[in-house]
């Protein structure tokens, strides 16, 4: 307990799925948040109601306008006063349509939310953590097992997921070389159960999980919890996979 004691973490798409699992290990842990959603105003009021409103605050935003950033990094620090986490967790998952079939929106859809939405995040998740957190705190972007392998019928997510790997990668080193003391990291989930999952598909998905069981967001959750916290200090550039043996 107590391990994000003081920190004040801003998670995208966090009121619900892996998002609403994250920031609820984060309070578990000590941590006041701030969570965002695009269109689920409901669930952003419901997560503020069960965390209480002196520990988090929701925020309406598309990651993928950069005035929505600029938006919620001003509510962040106006409640709060800095930004120690941040964890860029919003994102779609893609058309399911092969490459010569695609629809040019669709890609653009895609892109512009899992990884122009990083990218922004990184952008202002930095400035904040520069201004106000004296160079210090922790990104964490949350990419996919498909970042690291190509999904045959979703290659525009696969795309978006691993260009947020590279980002990370990039931005860490690009950081460390400045002398700066905000690391980031990239989150790698496999099949987590968020009630996305169609029932129809969950026994043929679960018998290619080496663990024989989906994952929780509260998994993905603890991860999180680790690169957030002061013991993650060594963790640059790195790539935490979490997907019940598929990768091993």
């Amino acid at each position: 307990m107590d391990r994000l004691k003081n920190k004040v973490a801003l998670i995208t798409g966090g009121v619900a799925g892996i998002g609403l699992g994250i920031a609820r290990c984060f309070i578990r842990e000590g941590a006041k948040v701030v969570v965002t959603a695009d269109k689920n105003v409901n669930g952003g009021k419901k997560a503020v109601a069960e965390f209480g409103d002196d520990k988090a605050l929701f925020v309406q935003m598309s990651v993928s306008q950069e005035a929505d950033w600029q938006k919620t990094i001003d509510a962040t620090i106006a409640k709060f006063g800095k930004l120690d986490i941040l964890v860029n967790n919003a994102g779609v998952g893609g058309s399911g349509t092969p490459v010569d079939k695609m629809k040019l929106e669709d890609w653009h859809k895609t892109i512009d939310i899992n990884l122009t939405g990083t990218f922004l995040g990184e952008k202002y998740g930095i400035q904040a953590m520069k201004a106000h957190n004296d160079n210090n705190g922790s990104i964490i972007n949350v990419s996919s097992v498909a970042g690291l392998v190509g999904l045959p019928m979703s290659p525009d997510y696969s795309a978006s997921k691993g260009g947020s790997r590279l980002l990370t990668h990039a931005t860490a080193l690009s950081l460390a070389r400045e002398g700066s003391h905000i690391r980031v990291n990239s989150v790698h989930p496999g099949w987590v159960d968020t009630g996305i999952i169609p029932d129809a598909y969950k026994e043929q998905i679960i018998k290619t999980i080496p663990v024989g069981h989906l994952g929780k967001p509260q998994d993905i959750g603890e991860i999180c919890v680790y690169l957030g916290s002061d013991e993650s200090t060594f963790a640059v550039g790195a790539e935490f996979v979490v997907d019940g043996g598929q990768r091993a």
